[in-house]
């Protein structure tokens, strides 16, 4: 028989965001934007060194064809480096492994061994990664291969994961209101993408929702789980 359910914790808010060098681990060129866009925009507005690492090509994206698969992964990248400008990021870094591509434990261990020498080259304070039941299968192996690269390399800041195709229980909720047009105008640098699905839309809508625990219901948020470290209270607000 199954336990009783647990009433889940009143998440944390956050109006500012941690402060430190920042490595964000992307899926797919936009997930960089779609998910934790205005988080990474408030750090780039407070002077954090930001890079951001595409890990895909993110061919897959033309599910109709209507492009060179070389062309459009070059069209893709081109695209994140706008929107990433958008949000005043200009450090991006593009792995190009297949879009899609069944790891198999070979393929994990370039993976975990390439983020390995991401954090060891960047040193950051603090990585945002997809969270664990994200549910797309690409987000799922790059969280697979973050966390396991964390382990490996003794990381001792905070990691962070965002969410993009489900929603999840947060630890915490970053109000991003002010920055909320910036994201806007990042996931519309992916026309490529907007051509097939209105996800500005979506997860626009996903950023008004976050406002309802703590804002009201007005404003803009995104949400977060620790993955590893610890919170840190001087962020929360009352």
């Amino acid at each position: 028989m199954s336990s009783e359910p647990v009433l889940p914790p009143i998440p944390k808010l956050w109006k500012q965001v941690p402060r430190g060098r920042v490595l964000a681990f992307a899926p797919h060129p936009d997930d960089e934007v779609a998910g934790p866009g205005g988080i990474l925009a408030l750090h780039a507005a407070q002077g954090d060194a930001v890079r951001v690492v595409v890990t895909t090509d993110g061919v897959n994206g033309d599910p109709d064809h209507r492009h060179d698969p070389a062309a459009f992964a070059q069209l893709r990248r081109a695209e994140s480096r706008a929107g990433l400008r958008e949000l005043g990021i200009d450090d991006a870094v593009f792995w190009g492994f297949p879009d899609g591509h069944v790891l198999s434990p070979v393929d994990v261990e370039q993976g975990i061994a390439m983020a390995s020498a991401a954090l060891a080259a960047f040193r950051p304070d603090v990585v945002y990664l997809p969270w664990e039941l994200d549910g797309h299968p690409d987000h799922h192996a790059l969280h697979l291969v973050v966390t396991r690269a964390l382990d490996r390399t003794a990381f001792t800041g905070l990691a962070l994961g965002y969410e993009v195709w489900n929603a999840m229980v947060p630890d915490v909720i970053v109000e991003t209101t002010s920055v909320f047009a910036k994201k806007q105008r990042a996931m519309l640098a992916h026309q490529s993408q907007i051509a097939y699905v209105q996800y500005d839309h979506a997860l626009g809508g996903l950023s008004a929702y976050r406002s309802l625990v703590h804002l009201r219901g007005r404003g803009y948020g995104e949400a977060l789980r620790c993955v590893r470290g610890v919170l840190p209270a001087s962020l929360a607000c009352d």
